[in-house]
């Protein structure tokens, strides 16, 4: 018997990578994702590995990578460029860790913001108001 996973519809294709239709459209039109051929009168097809392939796309997202580095990273995913991929995450890794120091300093801003706000209640003007109107 010919193995589920091989024979899937895009609708079926979709559902197994945990995405919708029109997430498997846009990643053929940006090249992350080929598009099978159409059998003469018959739909396209899709299988395992192309479910595997929505899946690391997904994953490589979830870590911040854009859809220009993760083609990269596809083009790389035969295991024998590692470090070629470890490059392309040194650079992710750095932007992460910018964009937490960015988010560090929001976050005490904000805080100190917040405390000046309750400790002047008597005031006319808020500090709140008035650090955004002066920043």
């Amino acid at each position: 018997m010919e193995n589920i996973l091989e024979s899937l519809t895009i609708g079926a294709f979709a559902k197994a990578a945990g995405v919708n239709v029109e997430t498997i459209r846009f990643y053929q039109r940006k090249g992350l994702l080929l598009e099978p051929d159409r059998p003469y009168g018959s739909i396209r097809r899709y299988g395992g590995a192309d479910v595997a392939r929505v899946k690391f796309v997904k994953s490589a997202q979830r870590l911040g990578f854009s859809l220009d580095e993760i083609f990269e990273l596809l083009k790389l995913e035969d295991g024998t460029h590692c470090s070629e991929a470890a490059e392309l995450a040194a650079m992710r890794l750095a932007d992460v860790r910018a964009r937490l120091a960015d988010l560090t300093r929001m976050e005490a801003a904000l805080s100190k913001l917040v405390t000046d706000c309750c400790a002047d209640r008597g005031q006319v003007s808020c500090p709140l108001i008035d650090a955004l109107r002066c920043g």
